[in-house]
């Protein structure tokens, strides 16, 4: 199966959160066969912007949204 991963970003109200201010203005670096090259786009794009702190950028594990029963569960 494959895992695919997403990366994208933008600016945030609190870079402690994932409130994203404008949701038009998210950049989708892209989508990804592999968490190795998702964190390679996420180190690039987020280096871009390294002295904004309200940008951030995240990896979204695409697999486990569409295929939640492949998270394991506690005490399984």
């Amino acid at each position: 199966m494959s895992k695919l991963h997403l990366v994208f970003g933008g600016r945030v109200s609190d870079p402690q959160t994932l409130d994203f201010d404008d949701l038009d203005s998210i950049e989708v670096v892209g989508m990804f066969p592999d968490y190795k090259s998702a964190e390679k786009a996420w180190r690039a794009a987020a280096q871009r912007t390294v002295d904004d702190a309200e940008m951030k950028y995240v990896v979204v594990h695409l697999h486990r949204l569409v295929q939640p029963d492949l998270i394991a569960k506690p005490g399984a």
